[in-house]
């Protein structure tokens, strides 16, 4: 465990401070990712049955009243799993921003130490190359981890909308 520490610690010293936002912001996404991968198999299936239930429930589901009943159920449900999906989405763009912010600071190290001791001091330079090139390969790493699922949630939401729709007859 201690050998894992010192290799986090050693990685973000090698990286910088921006490493510590990028982390902040993939642990926020990836909270958000699991909150919703939750939402979709344990409550969105309760919540689309008593939806269902309550329109089934309704006499009437053919007047003008009930066509907006049904299309108030729809959004309310599409609104409730597109809930986090912005945030997500979001914090998935932000990441290699970040990225790009720690190229930028670990340059701006290089060439304080180029300034300092001259262009031909490899080994004072390197430093500054690690802090700027590690957190652009964190924040695209984070940003593609979340990419992925981002689109498959904004896909299922998008499928389990209609899908509720379709069941929910106007006969």
């Amino acid at each position: 465990m201690t050998e894992i520490f010192e290799a986090v610690s050693d990685f973000i010293a090698r990286g910088g401070n921006v490493l510590l936002v990028i982390f902040t912001v993939t642990l926020a996404m990836w909270t958000l990712i699991l909150e919703r991968q939750w939402y979709f198999r344990v409550a969105y299936p309760k919540q689309a049955r008593r939806v269902l239930e309550a329109w089934q429930a309704r006499g009437d589901r053919l007047s003008w009243r009930a066509r907006q009943v049904r299309q108030l159920l729809i959004s309310e449900t599409s609104i409730d799993l597109n809930r986090a999906i912005p945030m997500i989405n979001t914090l998935v763009a932000l990441c290699p921003l970040l990225g790009l912010l720690g190229t930028v600071t670990g340059m701006i190290e290089v060439f304080d130490v180029m300034a300092a001791a001259g262009n031909s001091n490899a080994r004072a330079m390197a430093s500054g190359v690690s802090k700027a090139t590690i957190p652009t390969m964190a924040g695209m790493v984070a940003a593609l981890s979340g990419l992925y699922f981002s689109v498959r949630l904004q896909r299922f939401a998008r499928d389990e909308s209609e899908k509720l729709a379709d069941r929910m007859t106007h006969d």
